[in-house]
């Protein structure tokens, strides 16, 4: 069994985590939601950068034999420089996923739906950059949206009016596929789907993210799902940590996740100061 971890700004993550937990069940997991800080996308990129190798040193310090970055503004604004400190444990990113989002579409019209940090950063354009001219991407900054998942808000109405202002560049220029660039978002697809309907194609990023996530265990470890003396299949742990309230990370993850984490030895924790 191999120790996971998984990190985000808050709990945008849990997207992340709740995929790895289904397609990898057998496997011990820490999550930390830096739900202190939340959101990340309005702070500068020195400090999320800071921010962002100190909580990954932490979870390799607890002995993660893999770190996800769940987050794509930390992806796009720390994870080179993480990588290049934390040489002995693989790091896994997340970016949206505009390259298949560019395949997927019928029109050459995407809409890229992520934080103002991931779209200005220089590892979102360059990838940008990469891809076929005919396609024309509409960049779309979600502003306000990950504070109301944080509150528990997704399928609020403040939330959906939110939405509604920020889709309204995406649905005018006619786009036919959205990508979700943030791991908040995936939350939102309910409301999302309220608002455009069922014919525009949504993209996000997990199950690419956790296919990589698998690959990077196989390298490592025998496979995870090792069945016990008795044929049944080992339980893995998960703890959850949170810089904020551990209590409602918990409850978020139960509400939000469709893992039934009965299936598993949960629990929760604050994080205490960074070294």
């Amino acid at each position: 069994m191999a120790l996971i971890g998984v990190f985000d700004s808050g709990v945008g993550g849990l997207s992340i985590l709740d995929e790895a937990m289904l397609r990898l069940p057998g496997h011990n997991y820490i999550y930390l939601a830096d739900s202190l800080h939340a959101p990340y996308g309005e702070k500068t990129s020195a400090w999320i950068a800071s921010r962002s190798m100190a909580l990954c040193q932490h979870l390799a310090a607890l002995g993660c034999d893999v770190i996800v970055v769940a987050c794509n503004t930390a992806t796009a604004q720390a994870i080179a420089d993480i990588r290049s400190q934390l040489t002995d444990t693989p790091i896994i990113g997340v970016e949206p996923g505009i390259k298949p989002a560019a395949m997927q579409s019928f029109n050459g019209i995407v809409g890229v739906l992520a934080t103002e940090a991931t779209l200005n950063s220089d590892k979102f354009n360059a990838l940008l950059a990469t891809l076929p001219e005919h396609c024309r991407f509409i960049k779309q900054s979600g502003a306000g949206l990950v504070p109301l998942i944080e509150a528990g808000q997704a399928d609020s109405a403040a939330t959906l009016a939110l939405l509604a202002e920020h889709l309204k560049p995406i649905q005018s220029a006619g786009a036919d596929t959205l990508v979700l660039g943030c791991t908040h978002y995936p939350f939102l697809k309910n409301v999302i789907r309220q608002l455009l309907g069922d014919t525009i194609t949504l993209v996000d990023t997990s199950e690419a993210v956790v296919k990589q996530l698998n690959r990077q265990i196989e390298s490592l470890l025998r496979p995870s799902k090792q069945p016990t003396q008795d044929g049944s299949t080992t339980i893995g742990t998960v703890v959850f940590i949170s810089s904020k309230d551990e209590t409602t990370l918990l409850s978020m993850a139960k509400d939000l996740m469709t893992t039934d984490l009965a299936g598993h030895v949960v629990s929760a924790q604050r994080l205490g100061e960074l070294a």
